[in-house]
């Protein structure tokens, strides 16, 4: 964004623009006396040399300014600025006094940025040492020891003129052996925001409070009905327990008067803490999580902190609009995922916090936009862009900065963050030093923006998406002390949006080829989005055959949204292991529904029926599949009398069926049998299953034989049956009307006479009893084994 001070350097109005030069006239016509006295009565190169020796030492000593308080003096207050000195050379100082230094007033943005950059100290620039009276003075400074000093002025006494930012320099002056003379051998500058008065035109300013944190949950859930979820690691845990970083965000921000931007992903994933939850350990393992307690007091306190303010949900999961944009929308499908993240968002943040919040707002990484992401970013539904200063910069040469709402076309108001403010809070604040800086540097970029006109403007600032426990502090710390200023106001995201536009503001949009090669760097590959898309596909073929396909589709469908996360940016590696296990879980859940190995059958006859068994490991049932049973030579066998045959599937959980096919065999040998899932749809399901049936078919000759045989059994006994007719009657013929004697009887059934008739015969024709008889080749015997369902084995028969 250009700012008003980088082009104008004047005050809002023309009478305070004039009281303004005047002042600055007066003052500086004793400064400019003094300066050509000394070029006058100083040797020639004394000056030079005086500025090369401070300039020489001033970073011999580092001086860290721990606090400022108040951070925006007024009338009558007391400037205290506190911190440390250190001796980072080899010689002691001697003589030394710690003092501040007050600089003129700054009348452009840019040069507060300027001075922020210089670590020298320049003489005559960074302005004269204030009354003697208010420094503090050390002996002598040892090497690497830090020595601690507080110093406190009035703020009367520091001659502040008009409305303005001033620099305020820290200095120790001191002297070493080797340059035994008194010279300024460090130096720290920070601001002095001033203006004691309320402003005539205030700016309303915007702050967004980020919820968001990385992905914490896995695909995986299991298999109660409460559908346990599992999450990677415990490290969420650590960041909402007391004195974690979201523990942090939340405790400082309900103080504030703030737009809540929230990921609904991790209010998903800390709701799902309050209850049972697994935690993925090595291999298949999973150990219980503890911290139920921790998570329903994070989500209370939340509730609370959010109860009637602003609420900005994100897409689930906060997806990376600019890698979709530029990588993913070429990958069927991509963009369906974002619809369905934006549509879950709202649902979930009603649910868990009882809010309803806007969803109408984008944010892609960094406020940076070109067109693509522009379009892919109001493709579900937003048509407000949070962008930022440094990506629409202006062109229109206005000489303030202009509200953030811009008008883009087609509906769409991209809402410009301030790339100064946004930004002011990144790097490492862990030091006292370095937050405190960064506070007095914001507050000072937020005046001059103030002092640049007297029109009305809307101000957004849009910081980092995850600010650590550090930078937290500092930005609540400048925000505080911001909202009790003179010259700001806050207000909403929605009313920032809806404010008048500029009319001189730039709308159009940068190209592609000026978006950041740094954050391009950090975008998910094409690859990414490729396997998001076979995830996907495996999914629509996996649901179709469920009984209960929520219980998949939904745990599944939030993993697919947490692949697209703008916090893998930084972090290739790990993004593709995530990829990788959501894939291969949902392979291993498709695995559990399966054809059971066979091994060769064997079919005798013409006819009979195969089994095929489908396994369901699943809790739920399946259905909607079709198993095909494929012949690979129709010409021997035929199944249900076609080359294949069809029949519908339904499976409990934890369950198996056997289906069975009817066959036909034409010819003897080996014949190629391939049994496949089918969903309704004609896709295939899971891996076929392929065996061979031996055909052992009876042939008309064989039949002709065998009846041959079944005949002379038949003849065989109708003659045996008439000699025993026979001789029967014989016996009785003999015996006569008054029955046998004893003694003839005797000798009849004698060893030397045949017990029976029908045994005379078996021995008069050879043949052995029935009792002794063995087994005869043409004795039938069956032709098929008992039905099993379990898998077949080697030589296994098939009922026909």
């Amino acid at each position: 964004m250009a700012e008003a001070a980088d082009f104008q350097g004047t005050c809002p109005s023309p009478a305070r623009r004039w009281l303004r030069r005047t002042g600055a006239l007066l003052a500086g016509a004793p400064l400019l006396a003094g300066l050509l006295q000394m070029s006058v009565a100083a040797p020639a190169g004394a000056t030079e040399q005086t500025s090369a020796r401070a300039a020489s030492g001033s970073q011999t000593v580092s001086v860290s300014v721990d606090t400022l308080t108040p951070g925006i003096p007024t009338d009558g207050d007391t400037l205290t600025v506190s911190g440390t000195v250190t001796n980072n050379g080899k010689q002691a100082v001697t003589d030394a006094h710690v003092g501040l230094r007050l600089g003129q007033a700054l009348s452009t943005r840019s040069a507060i940025d300027s001075v922020a950059q210089r670590t020298d100290f320049v003489q005559g620039v960074d302005g004269s040492e204030i009354d003697d009276k208010y420094t503090q003075k050390f002996s002598k400074l040892t090497p690497g020891v830090a020595e601690p000093f507080t110093l406190s002025v009035p703020v009367d006494k520091l001659d502040l003129g008009d409305d303005g930012v001033y620099p305020l320099g820290v200095s120790l002056s001191g002297q070493t052996s080797a340059q035994p003379w008194d010279q300024v051998l460090g130096i720290q500058r920070t601001f002095l925001p001033w203006q004691p008065d309320d402003a005539d035109t205030k700016t309303k300013t915007t702050y967004l409070w980020p919820l968001v944190s990385t992905v914490h949950m896995t695909a995986q859930t299991g298999s109660n009905e409460q559908q346990t979820p599992v999450f990677l690691n415990d490290d969420l845990a650590k960041e909402i327990a007391p004195g974690g970083r979201l523990d942090q965000m939340l405790s400082l921000g309900k103080d504030l008067d703030v737009t809540w931007v929230i990921d609904p992903d991790l209010l998903a994933s800390v709701d799902a803490m309050t209850r049972s939850y697994k935690i993925q350990g090595d291999g298949d393992t999973t150990t219980t999580g503890t911290h139920q307690a921790v998570a329903k007091a994070w989500l209370a306190a939340l509730q609370s902190a959010v109860a009637g303010k602003e609420v900005v949900a994100l897409p689930f999961a906060d997806p990376d609009l600019a890698s979709l944009a530029h990588n993913g929308t070429s990958v069927t499908g991509s963009l369906s995922h974002l619809k369905d993240a934006t549509d879950v968002a709202a649902t979930t943040v009603e649910t868990v916090l009882h809010v309803t919040p806007t969803t109408d707002f984008a944010w892609p990484v960094s406020g940076a936009v070109d067109p693509s992401i522009i379009k892919v970013a109001t493709s579900a539904g937003a048509d407000k862009v949070i962008a930022r200063s440094d990506s629409l910069q202006e062109t229109g040469g206005l000489p303030y900065t202009p509200s953030a709402a811009r008008p883009i076309g087609g509906g769409t108001t991209a809402v410009v963050a301030d790339a100064r403010l946004s930004t002011a809070f990144e790097g490492d604040l862990t030091k006292a030093g370095a937050a405190t800086l960064a506070e007095q540097q914001f507050l000072a970029q937020s005046l001059a923006l103030d002092l640049q006109t007297d029109k009305q403007r809307s101000v957004v600032v849009a910081p980092q998406r995850m600010p650590t426990a550090s930078q937290a502090q500092a930005m609540a710390e400048a925000l505080t002390t911001l909202q009790g200023s003179t010259w700001t106001e806050s207000q909403d995201l929605a009313a920032a949006a809806k404010a008048k536009p500029d009319p001189g503001a730039t709308t159009k949009i940068p190209s592609s080829s000026r978006y950041p090669s740094s954050l391009r760097k950090q975008e998910l590959p094409r690859s990414a989005f490729e396997e998001i898309a076979t995830t996907q596909d495996k999914l629509d073929n996996f649901q179709v055959i469920l009984s209960n396909e929520s219980r998949v589709v939904t745990p599944f469908g939030r993993a697919m949204n947490r692949e697209m996360s703008t916090s893998w940016r930084g972090m290739a590696g790990e993004a593709e292991n995530f990829r990788q296990s959501v894939l291969g879980y949902l392979d291993d859940l498709t695995d559990q529904v399966k054809l059971i190995d066979k091994s060769e059958t064997k079919l005798s006859g013409r006819s009979a029926t195969i089994p095929v068994t489908v396994q369901n490991n699943l809790v739920q049932g399946v259905g909607h599949l079709i198993l095909r049973l494929t012949s690979t030579n129709p010409t021997r066998l035929k199944i249900g009398g076609e080359a294949y045959a069809e029949q519908r599937v339904t499976v409990n959980g934890g369950h198996s069926q056997s289906i069975k096919f009817t066959t036909t065999a034409n010819a003897n040998g080996k014949v190629g049998v391939v049994a496949q899932l089918y969903t309704e749809d004609g896709q295939q399901y899971g891996q076929a299953v392929r065996f061979d049936v031996k055909v052992t078919e009876v042939t008309a000759t064989v039949m002709l034989v065998i009846g041959g045989g079944v005949l002379l059994l038949v003849l065989a006994g109708f003659r045996m049956y008439t000699h025993r007719k026979r001789a029967v009657a014989r016996q009785a013929k003999e015996e006569g009307p008054e029955g046998p004697d004893d003694g003839a009887a005797e000798d009849r059934d004698g060893p030397g006479s045949p017990e029976d008739p029908q045994d005379r015969l078996k021995e008069e024709s050879g043949t052995p009893s029935r009792a002794d008889d063995p087994e005869q080749p043409s004795d039938p015997t069956p032709d098929t084994a008992p039905e099993s369902a379990d898998p077949s084995g080697t030589g296994e028969r098939v009922d026909r």
